[in-house]
């Protein structure tokens, strides 16, 4: 059949104003919206205190109850301290952490094919030692008993030389490195990314900053960064007591302006 003029003449005009509407910039409506972070999580801890998490673990074997609460605000900082005769239910570690991300009577869950972002500002003395096994100060892992991190941030120290570390936990993969020392006794920007998936299809961003200087800008993609359920990041000290540098001294760390992002 021969189409008509009027069918004619209305697909030209069509056409017509789809070229001109790109022709000055005017998106398809077809096109998607840029993916942007959205803040989920903002606590203040001189409002909310450790209400700010989804759980605690202060202490959780009772070995040093004279001390009173590890884990405290200071101001509009939380502070995680850890004396040298605090231990865990396994007696050959320490352990004083945080987990999760609350607002309210909620908590944030990530989930497999979701991309997070954590920010926050830490204070790490020079008696917050990298140590010759494991010193951990962030890690993302499964919730529940047992299971293996997924992400490390670490303390480790490789001969007289002291540095922080972020790895891929299971797949022993270093994302980055930097030295320790310039770092102590002062503020530290932490800025650290995370898309949630399974085998290769994982990857992970970390930046650390130091009185506006990038110390370190470091991406690792194909990597696994999911074990089931969900991810839940987790922040304090958490050390092994089988360092033999004698780096195991009572100490305390502070995090303050932690904010938590999702891309969408």
């Amino acid at each position: 059949m021969t189409p008509s003029r009027r069918t004619v003449l209305g697909a030209a005009l069509g056409a017509g104003a789809g070229a001109a509407a790109t022709a000055a910039g005017v998106p398809s409506a077809a096109a998607a919206p840029a993916a942007a972070w959205q803040l989920r999580w903002s606590p203040s801890a001189r409002e909310v205190g450790t209400r700010a998490f989804e759980t605690l673990e202060d202490d959780r074997a009772h070995s040093h109850p004279a001390a009173g609460r590890h884990i405290v605000t200071e101001g509009d900082a939380f502070r995680f301290t850890m004396h040298t005769v605090d231990r865990d239910t396994s007696t050959d570690r320490q352990r004083q952490e945080v987990t999760g991300c609350r607002t309210g009577d909620m908590y944030l869950t990530w989930h497999k094919g979701q991309t997070w972002r954590v920010t926050y500002r830490m204070f790490l003395p020079s008696s917050l030692l990298a140590t010759t096994t494991f010193t951990h100060i962030m890690q993302m892992k499964q919730p529940g008993a047992g299971s293996a991190p997924i992400v490390v941030q670490s303390l480790r120290r490789s001969g007289a030389r002291q540095t922080i570390e972020l790895k891929v936990f299971e797949q022993d993969v270093l994302v980055g490195r930097t030295d320790l020392e310039p770092l102590h006794d002062r503020w530290t920007d932490v800025d650290f990314r995370i898309t949630i998936g399974d085998d290769s299809s994982g990857s992970v961003r970390w930046i650390l900053g130091s009185g506006g200087t990038t110390v370190v800008d470091a991406t690792k993609s194909g990597v696994d960064t999911f074990l089931a359920d969900r991810v839940r990041p987790k922040w304090g000290i958490y050390r092994s007591l089988g360092d033999t540098s004698g780096s195991i001294r009572d100490t305390y760390m502070l995090l303050t302006d932690m904010r938590a992002y999702q891309l969408v």
